[in-house]
C-alpha cells in the first residue's frame, strides 16, 4: 500500500485540491492507498474536510513538523510513504516517476517545486536561485518527499529536533541509505509565504540563519514563516 501523509493545521480551505489531486494521481497509477491527514491543533475544522474528501484524519497537539510528519508515518499503513504538504498538488506523472524510481532501487527522494501563481520578476529570481541550491545540496523540499518504509524507519523517521529544515535531515539521512533521486516532474505549491511575509521579513531570516546558523532552527521563536498561518489580504 501507498500511504500518503499530509501534515495540516488550519488548512481547510486547501485541503480539497491537495487531496482530490492525490486520489487523482493514486488512481492514476493503479495503486492500493490511504491518504492519512494529521491535523496537528486545527481550529477551522481541518478534520472534518479532510475527511469529507475521503482522507483517514489523525488529531494530534504538536506544532512541531516533524514530530506531525512522524505521528502520521506511525499511523500509516503503506510500506511507501509520500508526505505532501496541505497546500500542494502531487500530478499522476510526477506520482508515476516516483513509484518507478522506487521499482528501480531508490529508497527515496523529492520534486521539482513549482509555485501556482503568477509572480513578480524579483521573487522568480529569489526562487530560481533556491530551487538551484536545493538541486546542488541534493535535498527534497519538504512539500513532497517520499520514500520506502525500512528507509525511513532505519533514518529514525523526521529527526524531531528541527521545527523547520526536517526535510534536508530527512534527505541526508535517505542517501545514506541508498540511492535517492530528485524527479524533474514537478509538484505543484503555494506561493502564500511569498505573499504574506513581506521581503524585509524573509532577508531578516535568512540573515539570522547567516550568523545563527542551523540552530536557529531548534525552537519556534524566529520562525513566522512555518508556524504563523497569514492570509493574504
Amino acid at each position: 500500500m501507498l500511504s500518503f501523509v499530509i501534515p495540516a493545521h488550519d488548512e481547510a480551505p486547501r485541503l480539497p485540491a491537495t487531496i482530490d489531486a492525490l486520489h487523482a494521481a493514486a488512481r492514476g497509477c493503479g495503486v492500493d492507498y490511504e491518504i492519512v491527514v494529521v491535523d496537528d491543533a486545527s481550529r477551522d475544522g481541518t478534520g472534518d474536510v479532510a475527511a469529507r474528501h475521503g482522507a483517514r484524519v489523525l488529531r494530534v497537539e504538536h506544532r512541531q513538523i516533524a514530530a506531525t510528519r512522524n505521528a502520521g508515518a506511525r499511523a500509516a499503513r503503506g510500506d511507501t510513504l509520500v508526505f505532501v504538504d496541505a497546500d500542494t498538488r502531487i500530478p499522476v506523472e510526477t506520482l508515476a516517476a516516483a513509484l518507478a524510481a522506487l521499482r528501480d532501487g531508490a529508497v527515496g527522494g523529492g520534486a521539482t517545486v513549482r509555485f501556482d501563481a503568477d509572480l513578480p520578476w524579483h521573487q522568480r529570481f529569489v526562487i530560481a536561485i533556491g530551487v538551484r541550491l536545493v538541486w546542488l545540496g541534493r535535498v527534497a523540499a519538504g512539500c513532497f518527499v517520499f520514500c520506502m518504509r525500512p528507509a525511513f524507519d532505519g533514518a529514525g523517521g523526521f529527526d524531531e529536533r528541527w521545527y523547520a529544515g526536517e526535510d534536508v535531515a530527512m534527505s541526508r539521512a535517505l542517501a545514506k541509505a541508498g540511492r535517492f533521486v530528485l524527479l524533474r516532474e514537478p509538484v505543484w505549491t503555494s506561493a502564500r509565504k511569498l505573499d504574506t511575509f513581506t521581503p524585509g521579513e524573509h532577508l531578516r531570516l535568512m540573515l539570522r540563519l547567516a550568523f545563527r546558523g542551523r540552530g536557529l532552527l531548534r525552537s519556534r521563536e524566529h520562525l513566522a514563516l512555518w508556524y504563523e498561518r497569514r492570509e493574504k489580504e
